[in-house]
């Protein structure tokens, strides 16, 4: 006799459906058991009932090194992943960076040979701004000595108008010399 087809949804009745679950159950755990057997495949199972009770299966020793091979293998995975992205990545920022040097050199060409490499406007505009680039770091580097040498000098006269404090003979003491921070405009 052939049993019919079970309409796939919830078991309204609780204890119909807890007998459901554990006829169900021990159906799952044996169909694993069997793959297990017959496919020589490493199998784990984790279940939790409705009210909490975990049942297990796991194959071929403990389900925690079942768990840590999944987590090697996944993090594996997920590794090869990320070095991918990141090799490709690297190629177009290499890429990129050729570029950027072939139009420097470009522009190198064209300022020192007079123009006879012509350049085109989207290669003399990337020059201009690398130049923008490279004067405001000039400008900030020369700013940053500027400042330091005139901490210096003043910790100088600080320390000449100490001394002059302490000795009544000396009286003609400069006043300190300050810089004034300098912009320029091209």
């Amino acid at each position: 006799m052939a049993r019919g087809k079970v309409q796939m949804r919830r078991v309204e009745n609780p204890v119909h459906r807890q007998v459901t679950f554990c006829k169900r159950r021990s159906g799952l755990l044996k169909k694993a058991k069997e793959l297990a057997v017959l496919c020589d495949a490493e199998v784990g199972l984790v279940i939790f009932s409705a009210h909490g009770k975990l049942y297990e299966l796991s194959t071929n020793g403990s389900m925690q090194g079942l768990i840590d091979k999944y987590m090697k293998s996944s993090r594996c995975h997920v590794e090869e992943q990320a070095d991918g992205k990141q090799a490709l990545e690297s190629k177009m920022e290499v890429n990129m960076l050729k570029n950027e040097i072939d139009v420097l050199q470009k522009g190198l060409r064209y300022m020192f040979q007079g123009g006879a490499g012509r350049m085109s406007l989207d290669e003399l505009r990337i020059l201009e701004n690398n130049l923008e680039v490279w004067m405001y770091h000039v400008r900030s580097a020369k700013e940053g000595i500027l400042k330091a040498a005139n901490k210096c000098l003043q910790e100088q006269m600080e320390m000449q108008y100490i001394v002059a404090d302490t000795d009544p003979t000396m009286t003609n003491i400069p006043y300190p010399l300050t810089v004034q921070n300098e912009i320029y405009q091209y």
